[in-house]
């Protein structure tokens, strides 16, 4: 295809004109169904070779190169019969493709892919104008397939700015970083329990690339990830972004890592690393809160993820994992029980405090990323401050964040040392104590300076006063109840 770059816009080009497209989100989903049949049909086409006996689970009339691939002879569908087939053959087949628990992993995800997807597209000439783009891809070309894969990413990238599907891409600098930090080793197994897109695996599939040298580690390698994500849309996008990194089987699943006991998980359940950043701002029905014990039992989101990691951590395992500021200054009791159990359980060691506009323009609440290990009780915790780097005044579309604006963090990690800029602390350690002891589990060290009053979006304010309202409203309640104890009126 000689206009790799211009793929997406050709495509956004198209999709402008049908009236059945409405906003960025549903043109990303739109493209998100197309691309993932047209990547796995190529898959299948390797897989026929390298097998004589392989079976599509795709009924042959709905295999993409049989309905959307245009040979030019002018019998290509398009118009109304192409949507009639999209809407009331593709889509209810694929919708319903047989599948129980003995169906191979790389068969089932096509039914899981379109268990919830949706043909949004009203007008079949443009609609076969799109997959025409498409199927133009040669992914049987290394180069080609490769160059699609940069292309892929920067799909994902623009669901940062599609309204409220931002929510399920973190910046690549920020997950890249992250898996370095935690030196992924060949034979090990990682999780993300709420993946989105994928883009934690893949950070940890390239740095674990580096280090297969013969077919055993290729095998780990292939064996060596865990996803699970509950929205469908991002499960689609990833199930594709797991088929473009050559993972035949990819072991990510369409569920909530919420609906299941904590309690309940055995060895089994736990990998030797986690790399996650769980949904926060939403709020859990009383019937997801009761697979938790009742001390950890938070109506937050983010709060239950951290007690699922908490629980599905191997011993001697790692994990990093991004959590909103209200985790670090909460203290309401929920977040004070997860916090005892971090603290007592886990060496928390690190915690790195990022800039506000990350994730902007999605959130502009500020996150920190969590470092911490199985493998004795937290004794110290170090905070580094990540101020923007100079020349930006915020991350945007135009000047994302990028990898080597955490050179100055890893400088440091390296080589720890406190730093005072201008008389706040830009990266001080704290032992276990001083944190809970004399500021009762508030972990909010090492914070940015707000010499200029900080403008958060509505619902972003919202969020920050309910959780300091909370937080305060905790404060008092254990500060009288110290008094009561002191005046002996407990009891």
């Amino acid at each position: 295809m000689s206009n790799l770059s211009g793929f997406v816009k050709r495509i956004r080009d198209i999709m402008r004109n049908d009236a059945g497209i409405n906003g960025d989100a549903q043109r990303i989903e739109q493209i998100a169904w197309m691309l993932f049949l047209k990547v796995y049909d190529a898959k299948e086409q390797e897989w026929e070779f390298d097998d004589d006996d392989y079976m599509s689970i795709i009924p042959e009339e709905c295999r993409w190169s049989n309905w959307a691939h245009d040979d030019k002879s002018g019998t290509a569908m398009t118009g109304d019969t192409l949507l009639n087939f999209v809407n009331n053959t593709l889509f209810p087949t694929l919708k319903t493709l047989p599948v129980d628990a003995k169906t191979p992993i790389k068969k089932a995800i096509v039914q899981t892919t379109f268990a919830d997807a949706n043909n949004y597209m009203k007008d079949g000439v443009l609609l076969h104008q799109v997959i025409n783009v498409i199927d133009e891809l040669d992914l049987s070309d290394y180069e080609e397939s490769h160059a699609f894969g940069e292309i892929y990413e920067t799909i994902l990238k623009e669901l940062q700015s599609a309204g409220s599907s931002g929510e399920f891409y973190t910046p690549r600098a920020v997950t890249d970083f992250m898996a370095q930090m935690i030196r992924p080793q060949i034979g090990e197994k990682m999780a993300d329990f709420a993946c989105g897109t994928g883009g934690f695996i893949t950070s940890w599939l390239k740095e674990l690339h580096n280090q297969t040298k013969n077919v055993d580690d290729e095998e780990a390698y292939a064996s060596s990830i865990y996803g699970i994500e509950k929205k469908q849309f991002p499960y689609m996008l990833c199930i594709t972004n797991m088929l473009l990194h050559d993972l035949d089987v990819p072991q990510v699943y369409h569920g909530n890592s919420l609906l299941r006991d904590v309690l309940d998980y055995t060895e089994d359940d736990q990998f030797n690393v986690i790399l996650m950043n769980p949904p926060y701002g939403g709020s859990e029905k009383a019937d997801v809160k009761n697979h938790f014990p009742a001390d950890l039992a938070s109506s937050e989101t983010a709060d239950l993820f951290m007690s699922v990691i908490m629980y599905r951590l191997k011993q001697d395992g790692r994990a990093a994992v991004i959590l909103p500021d209200g985790f670090l200054f909460g203290t309401d009791n929920a977040k004070i029980s997860i916090k005892k159990k971090l603290l007592s359980e886990f060496n928390l060691h690190t915690i790195i405090r990022m800039p506000s506009s990350v994730f902007s323009p999605y959130t502009s609440i500020t996150t920190n990323i969590l470092f911490f290990d199985r493998t004795h009780p937290t004794e110290e915790i170090w905070f580094y401050r990540m101020d923007m780097p100079e020349g930006y005044k915020h991350f945007s579309k135009t000047k994302p964040m990028k990898l080597e604006h955490f050179a100055p963090v890893i400088e440091w990690w390296n080589n720890r040392q406190e730093i005072n800029v201008d008389g706040f602390d830009k990266a001080k350690k704290y032992t276990v104590q001083q944190l809970t002891e004399d500021f009762g589990y508030n972990l909010d060290q090492c914070g940015f300076p707000h010499e200029e009053e900080e403008i958060l979006a509505p619902m972003d304010l919202m969020q920050r006063y309910q959780e300091e309202r909370s937080s305060l409203n905790a404060e008092i309640d254990r500060v009288l109840a110290e008094i009561s104890r002191g005046l002996g009126l407990e009891g």
